[in-house]
Order: C-alpha cells, then sequence, then structure tokens
C-alpha cells in the first residue's frame, strides 16, 4: 500500500512508496484505516532531519519512517485488550501525541505530552500519511460524528495545538491576544480565542491573503509585518495584549511579540525556528513578563476542541489534496504559500 516516507538521508522531502505495510497489531493496538491526513510544518522538520533522523528511531528492517500526524481514518481491527476504549468503526484521531508511559509525574498531573518516553506519531512511530496505520487504542481519540473528517485533521493537531496554548497563556474573556502567523496553525487559533475564550484577536502576518482570512475568522486588528511596526501599533491600539500567541517559524516575530506584551503579559512559544529570542532582562523584571512554551494538547484537550468544531464554534479552512503531489505542497508551505491546511484525501487511493 501507498504511504510517505522520509528519506534514507533526510532532505525536507518525502518518498511516496508502493510496498509499505503497517506492522502487526499488538495488545491494545487497533488498526485505522486512513481517511484524512493534514500537512503540518512540523511534518517538514521530521522530513530534514531536524530533530534527528526518524529513520534511525527503533526502525523496522527494510522500511522507513512515515511521516504524518493529523490523521483521521475508521478502526478496521481490534488487538487484544483494545476493545476495552474502540470498536470496530469508530472514527478516530492519528495525533503527533501517539501515547505515553502512563504512569511518571507527568503523566498522573495532567501533562502527559511531557512524559519522558512519549512517543510521537510520524516520529518515533508511523504515522498517518499511509493508507493503514497502527495507534494505540487508549490514545486515539473519537471524532463527534458531527464534525467533518477533513475539518478533523486539521484539528487533530493545528487545532488542539491552539486550544492548549491559548489555555497555557490563561486567556480570558475580553481580553486581548495576538496571534504571529495566520496560516494554518494562527488561522485556528484566532477563532478558538474569538469563538470559545471570548477574547479580542490581534492577527500579524506579511500574507495580505491570509490576514483576510483572519479578518473573516474574527480578528479585529490586522498588521502586515512586512510595512508596518508591529509592537507599536498593538500599544498604541489597545495598550499592549494580555498574551501573544506566536505560530511563526521566525525569530523577529518572537523579539516583536515580547515588546508588543502590557505589563504581566504571556508570551506563548508554539513554533520551533533555529536560534533565540531576545529577552531584555529588565522588562521582564519590571513588567512582570511570562514566557512560557506549549508543545500540544493532550486527550482530554483535543476530546474538547474536537467538540467545539462540531458545534460550529471552530471551521478550519481546509483543501483537499493529491498525496501524489505531497512534495509540491511542501514546497508551497516552504514558500508561506498556503492558507489553511492541505489535506490528503486516502479514500481516493
Amino acid at each position: 500500500m501507498k504511504a510517505a516516507v522520509v528519506r534514507q538521508n533526510p532532505d525536507g522531502f518525502v518518498d511516496l512508496v508502493d510496498d509499505w505495510e503497517p506492522r502487526e497489531v499488538g495488545f491494545g493496538e487497533a488498526l485505522v484505516d486512513v481517511e484524512y491526513c493534514g500537512l503540518c510544518h512540523t511534518d517538514l522538520h521530521v522530513a530534514n532531519g531536524d530533530f534527528g533522523n526518524p529513520n534511525e528511531i527503533n526502525p523496522r528492517p527494510g522500511f522507513r519512517r512515515v511521516i504524518g500526524h493529523e490523521g483521521v481514518g475508521i478502526v478496521s481491527k481490534l488487538g487484544e485488550g483494545a476493545s476495552d476504549y474502540l470498536k470496530v468503526g469508530d472514527r478516530v484521531s492519528i495525533a503527533w501525541f501517539y501515547d505515553a508511559c502512563g504512569n511518571c509525574e507527568y503523566c498522573n498531573t495532567g501533562n502527559e505530552t511531557f512524559c519522558r518516553k512519549v512517543r510521537n506519531a510520524g516520529f518515533s512511530v508511523d504515522g498517518a500519511m499511509a493508507q493503514q496505520v497502527v495507534v494505540n487504542a487508549k490514545y486515539a481519540v473519537k471524532v463527534p460524528a458531527e464534525l467533518d473528517p477533513m475539518e478533523a485533521s486539521s484539528i487533530t493537531c493545528a487545532g488542539v495545538t491552539m486550544y492548549k496554548s491559548l489555555k497555557v497563556g490563561e486567556t480570558k474573556p475580553g481580553q486581548w491576544v495576538s496571534v504571529v502567523g495566520a496560516g494554518g496553525l494562527g488561522n485556528l487559533a484566532i477563532q478558538y480565542a474569538h469563538n470559545v475564550f471570548g477574547a479580542h484577536v490581534v492577527a500579524v502576518d506579511g500574507n495580505p491573503d491570509k490576514l483576510q482570512a483572519a479578518k473573516d475568522s474574527g480578528a479585529e486588528l490586522l498588521i502586515n509585518r512586512k510595512t508596518e511596526d508591529v509592537p507599536a501599533i498593538i500599544q498604541e491600539k489597545v495598550g499592549g495584549v494580555h498574551n501573544a500567541q506566536v505560530t511563526a517559524v521566525n525569530t523577529q516575530a518572537f523579539d516583536q511579540s515580547i515588546a508588543s506584551l502590557r505589563p504581566m503579559g504571556k508570551l506563548v512559544a508554539v513554533a520551533l525556528p533555529q536560534g533565540n529570542m531576545e529577552l531584555n532582562v529588565v522588562k521582564t523584571v519590571l513588567d512582570g513578563i511570562e514566557v512560557k512554551g506549549s508543545l500540544v494538547g493532550g486527550r482530554t484537550d483535543l476530546a474538547e476542541a474536537f467538540q467545539f468544531g462540531a458545534e460550529g464554534k471552530v471551521k478550519p479552512i481546509v483543501q483537499r489534496a493529491d498525496v501524489r503531489d505531497l512534495n509540491d505542497v511542501i514546497e508551497s508551505m516552504h514558500n508561506n504559500q498556503i492558507t489553511g491546511r492541505m489535506v490528503f484525501d486516502f479514500r481516493s487511493l
């Protein structure tokens, strides 16, 4: 069957192979027939070997790592012990947070994504960019029937990531939130911030089409980072934001966001650019600034994020794509040419 795998020497792109087979279903696992899988910027990091060569992490002889963690599909087979969590026919997620040990201080305190034994789909285990994938039934989250599965694929990563990061930023009704980078992550951050948390939103991006999409999604103040002074406008218009959600993959975005905060403001780092951000010690101390990293949401976060989508409070911008065009889409993502999410339809194969 078809699968998109990381090249033997990772170079940022993938190989689409026809002879890939999922591993055998083990205890507590389920086989999922993939319907849709979106492409996330993290997939580009994996394909480029930025986190290490995924082909060398617990490899199966003769197989390379399958990317993808914005997956949605139908359970077609259950291993022993899996029926406690799923049944054949359930529509479930294949998310970046694949599973964890389940019994460490992080797992036991609701912080399971920080477990030191965490496994990630599309990196340390095979991901969803294939016709079939094996999941840990205990960690696969059911998709509500009212939620379009193509849209659900985007919530599986981009949606839950931003929903969790808004929680990390302690977002409250009536506050001002800046969303820096209005692409696939940012557009959903705007919708969750505005429609779920009841916040006012500043959208920052250098792409006019993405800024228009941000306005359509509820952003009240739009700033073009390429032509305008982002911190100056935010400070002048709203007195600084209560929290800044940084999804743009460049260090300048982080520096501008820190300067855009009001006293006691919080910067929430989501994107993963190479390099460092500038953090003025005096401003940090005197203004009580907080800087937090937000990785991705856990199972409860994803179930909640799905539910808000099912209720129509969040609607991902998705475009259907052919998996045979995957490398062209990767190139377009590198060139910042995509608004929303490109989602690959595996039902057509």
